[in-house]
Protein backbone atom coordinates (compact mmCIF):
# COMPACT_ATOMS: atom_id res chain seq x y z
CA UNK A 1 0.00 0.00 0.00
CA UNK A 2 0.77 3.46 -1.32
CA UNK A 3 3.52 5.24 1.78
CA UNK A 4 2.61 2.30 4.53
CA UNK A 5 5.74 0.38 6.38
CA UNK A 6 6.74 -2.76 4.48
CA UNK A 7 5.83 -5.30 7.46
CA UNK A 8 9.32 -7.15 7.78
CA UNK A 9 8.57 -8.34 11.18
CA UNK A 10 5.81 -10.31 12.83
CA UNK A 11 3.69 -8.49 15.76
CA UNK A 12 6.11 -7.79 18.48
CA UNK A 13 3.31 -7.54 22.63
CA UNK A 14 3.56 -4.24 23.36
CA UNK A 15 5.66 -2.80 26.09
CA UNK A 16 4.09 -1.98 29.37
CA UNK A 17 6.42 0.70 29.26
CA UNK A 18 4.52 4.00 29.67
CA UNK A 19 6.02 7.84 30.96
CA UNK A 20 7.68 10.41 29.27
CA UNK A 21 11.44 11.88 28.63
CA UNK A 22 13.11 8.58 28.22
CA UNK A 23 16.63 8.91 30.18
CA UNK A 24 17.91 6.51 26.97
CA UNK A 25 19.63 8.30 23.68
CA UNK A 26 19.34 6.38 20.66
CA UNK A 27 22.24 4.92 20.37
CA UNK A 28 24.08 5.58 16.73
CA UNK A 29 25.84 3.17 14.94
CA UNK A 30 28.61 3.84 12.16
CA UNK A 31 28.26 0.42 9.38
CA UNK A 32 29.56 -2.82 11.17
CA UNK A 33 27.46 -1.81 14.10
CA UNK A 34 30.23 0.21 15.80
CA UNK A 35 28.83 2.56 18.83
CA UNK A 36 29.73 6.24 18.54
CA UNK A 37 27.35 7.83 20.24
CA UNK A 38 29.49 10.03 22.89
CA UNK A 39 29.23 9.32 26.83
CA UNK A 40 27.68 12.13 28.54
CA UNK A 41 26.65 12.57 32.18
CA UNK A 42 23.27 13.13 32.91
CA UNK A 43 23.97 16.95 33.20
CA UNK A 44 25.35 17.08 29.63
CA UNK A 45 22.47 14.59 28.43
CA UNK A 46 19.53 17.16 29.85
CA UNK A 47 21.40 19.94 28.34
CA UNK A 48 21.61 18.00 24.64
CA UNK A 49 17.71 17.03 24.88
CA UNK A 50 16.71 20.81 25.67
CA UNK A 51 18.64 22.16 23.09
CA UNK A 52 16.96 20.61 20.31
CA UNK A 53 14.14 21.55 17.93
CA UNK A 54 10.59 20.17 19.53
CA UNK A 55 7.66 20.21 17.28
CA UNK A 56 4.28 19.63 19.91
CA UNK A 57 1.29 17.58 18.26
CA UNK A 58 -1.85 18.08 19.63
CA UNK A 59 -4.38 15.30 19.07
CA UNK A 60 -7.83 14.67 19.80
CA UNK A 61 -6.12 11.69 22.69
CA UNK A 62 -3.19 14.08 23.63
CA UNK A 63 -0.42 16.37 23.44
CA UNK A 64 3.22 14.72 22.21
CA UNK A 65 6.58 16.31 22.27
CA UNK A 66 9.26 15.29 19.86
CA UNK A 67 12.39 16.36 19.56
CA UNK A 68 14.01 16.73 16.26
CA UNK A 69 17.84 15.36 15.22
CA UNK A 70 18.53 17.68 12.56
CA UNK A 71 22.28 16.69 13.24
CA UNK A 72 21.89 13.25 11.49
CA UNK A 73 18.78 13.28 9.94
CA UNK A 74 18.91 17.05 8.09
CA UNK A 75 17.20 16.47 5.31
CA UNK A 76 14.53 14.30 6.99
CA UNK A 77 14.26 17.13 9.52
CA UNK A 78 14.20 19.82 7.20
CA UNK A 79 11.43 18.50 5.23
CA UNK A 80 9.31 17.79 8.81
CA UNK A 81 9.83 21.05 10.13
CA UNK A 82 8.39 22.30 6.34
CA UNK A 83 5.46 20.48 6.22
CA UNK A 84 4.52 21.74 10.17
CA UNK A 85 5.62 25.88 9.30
CA UNK A 86 2.69 25.19 6.65
CA UNK A 87 0.68 24.02 8.70
CA UNK A 88 0.01 20.63 6.65
CA UNK A 89 -0.46 18.40 9.60
CA UNK A 90 -3.33 20.26 11.01
CA UNK A 91 -6.68 18.26 10.29
CA UNK A 92 -4.70 15.29 9.34
CA UNK A 93 -5.08 11.85 11.19
CA UNK A 94 -3.03 8.74 12.45
CA UNK A 95 -4.60 6.77 9.88
CA UNK A 96 -2.72 3.08 10.88
CA UNK A 97 -2.47 1.58 14.02
CA UNK A 98 -0.35 -1.52 14.51
CA UNK A 99 -0.20 -2.70 18.51
CA UNK A 100 3.76 -3.54 19.10
CA UNK A 101 4.75 -2.32 16.20
CA UNK A 102 3.47 1.51 15.08
CA UNK A 103 1.48 4.27 15.18
CA UNK A 104 1.56 5.87 11.58
CA UNK A 105 -0.14 9.45 10.63
CA UNK A 106 0.57 12.81 8.39
CA UNK A 107 -1.03 11.72 5.17
CA UNK A 108 -4.95 11.74 5.34
CA UNK A 109 -7.41 13.90 6.87
CA UNK A 110 -10.66 12.30 8.61
CA UNK A 111 -12.73 10.11 6.00
CA UNK A 112 -9.12 8.80 4.78
CA UNK A 113 -9.16 11.86 2.06
CA UNK A 114 -5.41 12.27 0.63
CA UNK A 115 -3.23 15.37 0.73
CA UNK A 116 -0.91 16.09 -1.82
CA UNK A 117 2.62 16.61 -0.95
CA UNK A 118 5.56 18.14 -1.80
CA UNK A 119 8.19 16.24 -3.74
CA UNK A 120 9.78 13.19 -2.58
CA UNK A 121 13.51 13.37 -0.17
CA UNK A 122 16.38 11.32 -0.29
CA UNK A 123 16.07 8.35 2.84
CA UNK A 124 18.63 9.05 5.59
CA UNK A 125 18.13 5.90 6.48
CA UNK A 126 21.86 5.52 6.81
CA UNK A 127 22.41 7.97 9.53
CA UNK A 128 23.26 5.69 11.98
CA UNK A 129 19.69 6.21 14.09
CA UNK A 130 18.33 3.08 15.08
CA UNK A 131 14.38 2.01 15.20
CA UNK A 132 14.06 1.98 19.02
CA UNK A 133 10.53 2.58 20.86
CA UNK A 134 9.90 6.02 20.71
CA UNK A 135 11.38 6.86 17.80
CA UNK A 136 9.96 8.40 14.86
CA UNK A 137 11.01 7.72 11.68
CA UNK A 138 9.86 8.74 7.87
CA UNK A 139 7.44 6.41 6.05
CA UNK A 140 7.46 5.84 2.64
CA UNK A 141 6.46 3.24 0.13
CA UNK A 142 8.82 0.55 -1.72
CA UNK A 143 11.04 3.01 -3.46
CA UNK A 144 13.77 4.19 -0.98
CA UNK A 145 13.31 7.75 -1.87
CA UNK A 146 9.82 8.12 -1.56
CA UNK A 147 8.69 9.72 1.80
CA UNK A 148 7.22 12.84 1.75
CA UNK A 149 4.75 13.72 4.92
CA UNK A 150 4.22 11.05 6.95
CA UNK A 151 5.42 9.97 9.86
CA UNK A 152 5.70 6.95 12.35
CA UNK A 153 6.86 6.19 15.92
CA UNK A 154 7.53 2.84 16.79
CA UNK A 155 5.90 1.11 19.95
CA UNK A 156 8.50 -1.13 19.94
CA UNK A 157 12.54 -1.46 19.14
CA UNK A 158 11.52 -2.87 15.56
CA UNK A 159 15.51 -3.54 14.31
CA UNK A 160 13.77 -4.69 11.07
CA UNK A 161 13.66 -1.08 9.93
CA UNK A 162 17.03 -0.04 10.12
CA UNK A 163 18.20 -1.84 7.16
CA UNK A 164 21.38 -1.47 5.79
CA UNK A 165 20.47 2.34 4.45
CA UNK A 166 21.51 1.85 1.12
CA UNK A 167 18.98 -0.74 -0.08
CA UNK A 168 16.24 -0.57 2.44
CA UNK A 169 15.64 0.72 5.83
CA UNK A 170 13.34 3.61 7.36
CA UNK A 171 14.57 7.31 8.37
CA UNK A 172 14.88 8.20 11.74
CA UNK A 173 14.55 11.30 12.52
CA UNK A 174 13.38 12.20 16.04
CA UNK A 175 11.86 10.54 19.32
CA UNK A 176 9.05 11.35 21.55
CA UNK A 177 10.66 13.50 24.35
CA UNK A 178 7.03 14.22 26.34
CA UNK A 179 3.82 12.07 25.75
CA UNK A 180 4.77 8.45 24.99
CA UNK A 181 1.92 7.60 27.10
CA UNK A 182 -0.62 9.12 24.88
CA UNK A 183 1.27 6.93 22.00
CA UNK A 184 0.75 3.85 23.82
CA UNK A 185 -2.93 4.69 24.03
CA UNK A 186 -3.46 4.89 20.81
CA UNK A 187 -2.45 1.76 19.97
CA UNK A 188 -5.32 0.06 22.22
CA UNK A 189 -7.77 2.06 19.88
CA UNK A 190 -10.76 -0.54 17.75
CA UNK A 191 -9.24 -0.55 14.16
CA UNK A 192 -10.93 -1.19 10.76
CA UNK A 193 -10.44 -1.54 7.30
CA UNK A 194 -11.22 1.50 5.44
CA UNK A 195 -10.65 3.16 2.08
CA UNK A 196 -8.80 -0.18 1.26
CA UNK A 197 -6.44 -0.25 4.51
CA UNK A 198 -6.40 -1.78 6.92
CA UNK A 199 -5.61 -0.97 10.64
CA UNK A 200 -7.69 2.40 10.68
CA UNK A 201 -8.71 3.39 13.73
CA UNK A 202 -12.62 3.07 14.04
CA UNK A 203 -12.97 6.69 15.88
CA UNK A 204 -10.16 9.31 13.78
CA UNK A 205 -7.62 9.89 15.88
CA UNK A 206 -7.08 13.42 14.69
CA UNK A 207 -3.77 15.87 15.07
CA UNK A 208 -5.66 19.34 15.49
CA UNK A 209 -2.38 21.01 15.17
CA UNK A 210 1.61 20.64 15.01
CA UNK A 211 3.68 23.70 16.00
CA UNK A 212 7.21 24.21 17.02
CA UNK A 213 8.04 24.85 20.44
CA UNK A 214 10.35 27.98 21.29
Amino acid sequence: MRNFLTIMTAFMLLLGVGGCRSKEHPVLYKPGGTKVWPTMDSEDYEKYRESLTKVELVTTMGNIVIELYDDQAPVTVANFLQYVKDGFYDGTIIHRVEPGLVVQGGGFTVGMQRKETRDAIENEAGNGLRNLRGTVGLARTAEMDSGTSQFYINLNDNPSFNGDGVKDGYAVFGRVYDGMEVVDSMALVEVHSEAGMSNVPVTPIEIISARVLE
